[in-house]
């Protein structure tokens, strides 16, 4: 069923396309981008929103209207934002209009980034859709890139997920403050691993199929500031609100405050139809303001340990409110984190868990880090280092073939988007 929206979003901007470059250059096209926005995000608010909306109504104005129960289709924040750049492309004279609208919904129905992106723009690869070629080099990158993600996705992510399952699903008053330090840390080595995990996989395909999908992380965890964490975090949806609100809307001329926090808005309520994911996006929103401001000048002339550990911790208390979706709690558990809930500090269990898993964690870890890729090439080189990756791949496969036999808890978090 769900398979009727793409194709109703994809006919929406085929032929807006069309329309918008007919009419480049006039009023017309204006209409024809109005109409096409317009369209494309009322599918999004309807699917995606509409319960959200509803429930709102119903708490403010006291109202009992019936909570529609809609099923989200899966990938449509994605695929929408891409249709949407592409008919702002168009309308920009950035590309040319797709004639062939077999060829348009191939970019809109691309599988390896459909569900879970990277968010995919058609200027990026409208020359790949029409003359792409593969080699056999680009295929074993491909099949080596795939292999990483799905590593980092079973043998890391799901992993992590278990383990802060284990805390933060627990009541505030039964936790001691390094087991909470512990459930959130896991929580971010798992949302890390689980989304980064995916868009190796989905770049990893792309490359098998003659694509070249731009990077969507970039070891965000060993950034400095919040301002250099977006920048390597989910680069494609940084760059899409960069691109279609945050300069539209007058970039750092105007109205930057505005303009940031609406850029903060849209990128918190993007994650979720709830108002934790709103608290959390204009929280770094606020945090990216008075580093603009303020803080940014005072980071760079810190130490870098410094200015990374008060990177480390701003995340943390964010990905505190992406984790829970009631603030009730969230703020219940950043008193046990920070030490303001009379809680114990430490605990019996934790350290047996800690203990068994060590070298697991350490792992972990490291591999947010560059430290283990820079240093495997300086020691494998030429054919050795070739020899390494098909090593390491079938390891990898095998352990995850094992790991997916033997546990059920598989967790994808961004197909909730």
């Amino acid at each position: 069923m769900w398979i009727v929206v793409l194709l109703i979003s994809s006919c929406i901007d085929y032929f807006h396309g069309l329309y918008i470059e007919r009419f480049h250059g006039t009023k017309l096209a204006k209409y024809g981008i109005v109409s096409s926005v317009v369209l494309n995000l009322s599918l999004l608010i309807g699917f995606k929103y509409s319960a959200f909306i509803y429930e709102n109504i119903n708490l403010i104005f006291n109202t009992s209207f019936q909570i529609p129960t809609v099923t989200l289709p899966i990938g449509i924040s994605f695929y929408t934002f891409q249709t949407i750049s592409y008919t702002v492309d168009v309308y920009r004279g950035k590309v040319p209009a797709q004639r062939k609208f077999s060829t348009f919904l191939l970019y809109v129905s691309m599988f390896p980034q459909l569900v879970a992106g990277p968010i995919v723009r058609y200027s990026d690869i409208a020359e790949q859709i029409e003359h792409r070629t593969t080699n056999i080099n680009q295929i074993s990158d491909g099949v080596n890139r795939f292999v990483i993600g799905l590593g980092k996705k079973v043998l890391l992510a799901n992993t992590a997920g278990s383990f802060a399952t284990m805390f933060m699903e627990r009541s505030s008053g039964s936790l001691t403050v390094t087991e909470a330090w512990f459930g959130i840390l896991m929580f971010t080595l798992q949302i890390y691993f689980d989304f980064s995990g995916y868009s190796d996989m989905a770049i990893g395909l792309g490359k098998i199929f003659g694509f070249g999908f731009k990077e969507n992380f970039n070891y965000p965890y060993v950034s400095r500031s919040a301002t250099e964490f977006w920048r390597r975090w989910h680069i494609s949806l940084g760059g899409f609100f960069r691109d279609y609100v945050y300069i539209p809307l007058g970039g750092n001329r105007k109205n930057e405050f505005f303009n940031l926090m609406t850029v903060w808005f849209l990128t918190g309520i993007w994650h979720g139809a709830s108002w934790n994911f709103v608290i959390w996006g204009l929280y770094f929103g606020i945090l990216i303001y008075l580093e603009k401001k303020m803080i940014g000048r005072i980071l760079e002339k810190l130490p870098r340990i410094v200015s990374h550990c008060y990177l480390l911790v701003v995340v943390i208390v964010g990905w505190t409110f992406f984790y829970f979706t009631n603030m009730n709690e969230a703020f219940s558990f950043l008193k046990v984190l920070f030490g303001f809930a009379n809680q114990s500090f430490a605990s019996t269990e934790l350290s047996i868990i800690v203990s068994n898993n060590i070298y697991w964690i350490v792992i972990a870890i490291l591999l947010c880090t560059p430290l283990i890729r820079v240093s495997g090439k300086k020691v494998c080189k030429g054919a050795m280092y070739k020899g390494c990756l098909i090593i390491g791949n079938v390891i990898i496969l095998i352990l995850c073939t094992a790991v997916l036999i033997n546990e059920s808890y598989n967790p994808f978090l961004y197909f909730r988007f």
